[in-house]
C-alpha cells in the first residue's frame, strides 16, 4: 500500500461555497484526504479531520513485539484530544500531506518513542470509523529489542505486554478500541513474526 498524490496540489476539504468560503489554513497540520486504494482525492485540516465529517484519511501504526512474545504499548498523553489516558498501539499518528507511509511511520516513532533504527514489515491496511473520525489504517510491525524513550507529550508512559494480559484487559476501558479490533486482527501476524 502506498499514498498516490496527484501531479498538483489537492483540493482543499470542506470545498467552499458562496455561503462558506474556505477558512484560511495558514499554519495548519494538513492531511491528505484519500479513498481506500491510496488515492490522493484532496487535503484538509487536522482540526476538521476529527470534526465529525468523517472524512477519510490516512494513519499509520507500528506494533513493537520482542523474542518474548512481549508487545510493547504506550499510554496515551492525557494532553491528547481523543482517548486520553488509554493503552494504545506502540505508536500511531496521521500521515501529513506530502508524506509517504515510511516518512510518516518513521517520524512518528522518532516523535513518540525516540525510534528510528528498525526494520518495518507492513501487515495490512483497514478502514476505521469513529464518532468523530474515518481513517484508513496502515499497520506496520517490527521485532527486536530497541531502546525505547517515550516522549513526555506524547505518550504518558510504555511497557511491554504478554499477550495474555491483553487478553485480560480486553473489553475493560484500558486500551483504545482501536486497539483492540486492531490486536485482534493482526495478532497471528505478529506471532508469525517470531
Amino acid at each position: 500500500m502506498e499514498l498516490v498524490y496527484p501531479p498538483y496540489p489537492a483540493p482543499l476539504f470542506p470545498k467552499p461555497t458562496f455561503d462558506s468560503p474556505s477558512e484560511s489554513v495558514s499554519g495548519e497540520e494538513m492531511l491528505p484526504v484519500v479513498e481506500e486504494n491510496g488515492l490522493v482525492t484532496g487535503q484538509m485540516t487536522r482540526r476538521y479531520a476529527h470534526s465529525g465529517a468523517k472524512v477519510m484519511h490516512p494513519v499509520v501504526h507500528l506494533h513493537i513485539i520482542n523474542r518474548d512474545c512481549e508487545l510493547y504499548l504506550q499510554k496515551r498523553s492525557m494532553k491528547k484530544d481523543l482517548l486520553p489516558g488509554y493503552w494504545d498501539t506502540a505508536v500511531g499518528g496521521h500521515v501529513s500531506y506530502g508524506e509517504c507511509l515510511p516518512e510518516a511511520l518513521l517520524r512518528e516513532s522518532s516523535e513518540e518513542l525516540g525510534l528510528c533504527e528498525y526494520n518495518p514489515f507492513f501487515l495490512r491496511s483497514y478502514v476505521f470509523e469513529s464518532d468523530v473520525e474515518k481513517e484508513l489504517v496502515n499497520v506496520f510491525a517490527c521485532v527486536g529489542r530497541f531502546d525505547i524513550r517515550p516522549d513526555g507529550d506524547e505518550v504518558e508512559e510504555g511497557r511491554w505486554w504478554k499477550f495474555s494480559e491483553i487478553d485480560g484487559a480486553m473489553g475493560k476501558g484500558i486500551l483504545t478500541p482501536n486497539f483492540e479490533g486492531e490486536f485482534a486482527m493482526i495478532r497471528h501476524s505478529l506471532e508469525a513474526l517470531l
